[in-house]
């Protein structure tokens, strides 16, 4: 007699064919773009398997271990690991997927940056190779440029290699992977905090240019513009100056957004045309004059008038005046800067630095630190 145990059993049919059925019932549909939970099960002389839940084990390629060098899959996983994965490509032949961790770091990365661009953060990096068309860096793991005219040093470019650099951020744009910084930037910003307009500050002539003279003021550059030099016509700064010339200028405006510093030295003339016939008695009473100066300044947030004492100066100071470049845009022109866009061509989508060196190059201008040029 068959016991009513052993008839049940009997009953109970459960074939191969009805098990690989209820795999596929409860099976995970996993797609390009997905980002799962995987276990590292089994090292690879290039890569490492993973179990993700799916009926094969998924592959990551030592390449897709991480946004930096990978040369040995054991410098970034271990086995029995467990972390997140990000699914690169569909099922192959043999129902294999493809994985990384580097697509997380770099989505993630971007992500960062674009924070520290919105809080307008100052960052540091090595710099790790020049170019002619300027620098490049690491931030977050994502390659960096720095263009020729937002490098403030002294240094020859080539030098700059394995230097630590404050940065600010000047472009960040993921979908044309462009991530573009500025050294002058930084250190302009760090130096306007010790500075205000109607300070007097001892500076040194860098260059000349023939709408103006850059002076030096403790490591970034002001504009000292013609119409700035004197209450005089003046027909070229080159008449006026020499480079290394020492002498005490006036700030009227800071600019931190542009990185900007305009200078006078007219405002400093106890008389009209004294920068050109008694310099000397514009360095003695440049203090002085900036008092006064400042004092106009506090009547006019005030809305008081201000009576002071107009030197005569000659006839061609409206001339000057109106012919003096409104913005910047001018001096950029002037000056031949290289757009932040045409510079960034340089490196977009290149992936090592010897493709950096073959790619084209902005023409690097001739003054590399520029507190007018428009980036």
């Amino acid at each position: 007699m068959i016991s009513q145990k052993t008839a049940k059993t009997k009953n109970i049919g459960f074939t191969h064919d009805d098990f690989a059925a209820l795999l596929d019932k409860y099976d995970y549909h996993f797609n390009p773009g997905d980002i799962v939970p995987g276990t590292v099960f089994s090292m690879e002389p290039r890569g490492a398997l993973i179990d993700i839940g799916a009926k094969t084990a998924a592959f990551i390629p030592v390449q897709e271990m991480s946004i930096n060098r990978v040369d040995d899959p054991d410098e970034v996983l271990q086995s029995n690991e467990t972390r997140e994965f990000f699914i690169l490509t569909d099922e192959n032949e043999d129902g294999q997927l493809t994985l990384s961790i580097r697509r997380i770091e770099y989505m993630r990365a971007w992500e960062r940056v674009r924070q520290l661009q919105a809080e307008d953060a100052t960052v540091r990096s090595q710099v790790f190779a020049t170019n002619r068309g300027g620098a490049l860096v690491r931030i977050e793991g994502l390659r960096g440029f720095i263009p020729g005219s937002h490098i403030s040093t002294k240094e020859a470019k080539e030098d700059l290699v394995g230097q630590d650099l404050a940065l600010k951020f000047l472009e960040v744009d993921e979908d044309r992977n462009r991530l573009v910084l500025s050294h002058r930037r930084a250190l302009v910003e760090r130096k306007m905090n010790g500075l205000e307009v109607g300070q007097v500050v001892i500076g040194s002539v860098r260059g000349i240019k023939p709408y103006g003279a850059f002076i030096d003021i403790g490591g970034v550059s002001g504009l000292l513009h013609i119409s700035e030099i004197s209450h005089d016509h003046i027909d070229t700064p080159h008449s006026v100056f020499n480079v290394n010339d020492e002498l005490k200028v006036m700030i009227i405006d800071l600019d931190a957004e542009r990185g900007r510093i305009s200078l006078s030295t007219k405002q400093l003339e106890p008389e009209p045309g004294d920068m050109l016939k008694n310099r000397q008695a514009v360095i003695d009473q440049a203090e002085e004059m900036a008092a006064k100066y400042r004092e106009k300044l506090r009547a006019q947030a005030a809305g008081i008038p201000f009576e002071e004492e107009i030197p005569e100066a000659a006839e061609t100071i409206t001339e000057e005046a109106e012919t003096a470049p409104e913005t910047a845009d001018v001096i950029a022109e002037d000056l031949e800067v290289p757009s932040i866009s045409e510079e960034a061509e340089d490196v977009e989508n290149v992936e090592d630095v010897e493709d950096v060196k073959e790619a084209e190059e902005a023409e690097e201008a001739e003054e590399v630190v520029m507190a007018g040029a428009e980036e």
